[in-house]
């Protein structure tokens, strides 16, 4: 058979990971604060997009809020225009990415009932409590000091060198916000090019600083400076020290031999052990950890279901100014300038499907955390002890998405519940077999019931492993031991051994 060159036609299809495809994505899986870090990265990067103020969501009327006063530039658009959460799964010749032609605001806070009726006049209501504008909380808190600043303070009172200090200033730099000096002095001094020996003297010196401990690299090492200067570390309490996972297992009669103490004055010296700040630094100011906010507030309706709301507060409103980019690139499509109108019309691209993203992540929460509440009714209505067994996959099917796609929206999202604050993740626990073949355990509620059981023990009812397991299986829990053992460790739950001394040493 000869061969010869020849031309063919073939026609297929593919999956196209667009940019605004894979921004849509990502949107998923940011928590609300990294969320809007996103959107303030956006709204300076892009003149078509402006933050929404709340006073625009009047449905169907314009707002006066363009760039010269004029009502038409800026128009909300409800919900129900835009994209629907499923589209994500759908291909992307399926997706409509042409910017809508009209100005977008958007203000989400929907309630879904769990029976099925969605409401959206809770649409931009927030719900929170805001007092009179003319009071600046952040100005009338008085700033703490910070770990670093205290020990610097002292630094100018206690080292006058230059070069002295520079290297002082650098091993402040490594100390944590509990105390401790989280790198090695011999990497410090290589960096710095002087020898181990000098940076060593320095750190002395600031051993010596408050609060006492300070400096420490390790918990036995900020133990001893602060024993050190209330002059009591005699040799029992540095055997004591030296042997602190002893004193953590409760093994008193190891520790009575090593220290050559008796009982009596074991106990002493535990007590004064205890007395002391294993985190000195913690007294001092840090950096506050931001509150959770929840993405989804659950309520009871007086018929006794239960809705689900978004948290309106923790998304971002943002607008799409189309009357700006008219009058940038005119009217009848011509412009002065042809790079300014492609750049203009790529700003109006991102600024609309920004937009949609945004709806379309806040309807698939709301969508994923109904399916939620639907599946885990029982928790919602009676408690731990009825959470059921749940994938994502069980999920997924129930609203018709991938799995991919609910895995990102449980990531980093939070549910306020009357039960307390929870993730969205928590509701998805293994499943473990019945003994009697009826319904499965969730492997949540079954580490409940262990702790219960651990927590009701007296010091001549202690619990082993063994036993738990009896005990289960008489509740038609067909559990291991082993299975058993690993939830008591994952809830930091010491052994039937462990916890035999804690009662015998209590």
């Amino acid at each position: 058979m000869a061969m010869a060159p020849k031309l063919q036609v073939k026609q297929s299809q593919s999956l196209v990971m667009t940019p605004q495809l894979q921004q849509a994505i990502k949107l998923l899986q940011l928590s609300n604060l990294e969320l809007a870090a996103f959107v303030d990265e956006q709204l300076e990067s892009n003149p078509l997009l402006e933050r929404g103020t709340g006073d625009e969501n009047r449905r169907g009327e314009s707002v006066d809020n363009s760039k010269d006063g004029n009502s038409e530039g800026l128009q909300e658009v409800s919900l129900s225009d835009t994209m629907a959460s499923s589209d994500l799964d759908a291909p992307m010749h399926a997706v409509d990415t042409e910017a809508s032609s009209s100005d977008i605001s958007r203000e989400y806070g929907p309630t879904a009932d769990v029976g099925g009726t969605v409401d959206w006049s809770k649409a931009g209501s927030g719900g929170s409590f805001s007092g009179s504008s003319d009071y600046d909380a952040a100005a009338n808190t008085a700033a703490e000091k910070t770990l670093t600043e205290v020990l610097t303070e002292q630094l100018v009172m206690s080292i006058h060198g230059e070069k002295e200090r520079m290297i002082a200033k650098n091993l402040i730099d490594h100390v944590d916000e509990n105390g401790y000096l989280r790198a090695d002095l011999a990497d410090i001094a290589y960096r710095l090019g002087v020898d181990v020996d000098r940076i060593e003297s320095i750190l002395l010196t600031l051993q010596t600083f408050e609060p006492t401990g300070v400096f420490a690299r390790s918990l036995q090492e900020c133990l001893t400076l602060q024993l050190r200067e209330r002059d009591e570390l005699d040799p029992p309490m540095i055997a004591l020290v030296d042997n602190l996972e002893l004193l953590a297992k409760h093994d008193l009669t190891k520790l009575k031999k090593i220290c050559k103490l008796d009982a009596e004055t074991l106990h002493t010296y535990i007590v004064r052990l205890r007395a002391l700040a294993p985190k000195p630094g913690l007294i001092y100011g840090g950096d506050i950890a931001a509150a959770v906010e929840p993405d989804v507030y659950i309520r009871e309706t007086p018929q006794g279901g239960w809705a689900v709301e978004l948290n309106s507060d923790t998304l971002p409103r943002v607008l799409v100014d189309n009357r700006y980019f008219t009058e940038i690139c005119g009217q009848d499509g011509k412009s002065t300038d042809e790079e300014t109108k492609t750049f203009m019309t790529e700003c109006h691209q991102n600024a609309s499907w920004l937009v949609k993203s945004l709806d379309q992540r806040a309807r698939t929460i709301l969508k994923v955390s109904t399916e939620i509440v639907k599946q885990q009714d029982g928790f919602f209505a009676y408690g731990i002890d009825h959470l059921r067994p749940l994938n994502l996959r069980a999920v997924a099917d129930a609203i018709e998405m991938h799995e991919s796609t609910v895995s990102r929206v449980t990531s980093n999202k939070y549910m306020s519940t009357p039960r307390g604050l929870f993730e969205l993740k928590y509701f998805f626990t293994a499943s473990i077999p019945s003994l009697d073949g009826g319904e499965a355990h969730s492997s949540e509620a079954v580490r409940h019931k262990i702790k219960i059981l651990i927590g009701e023990e007296t010091e001549k009812t202690v619990k082993s492993d063994d036993k738990i397991v009896e005990l289960l299986n008489a509740q038609g829990i067909n559990i291991a031991r082993r299975t058993v053992a690993k939830y008591r460790e994952s809830m930091q739950i010491p052994s039937s051994v462990e916890r035999r001394r804690i009662f015998k040493h209590a």
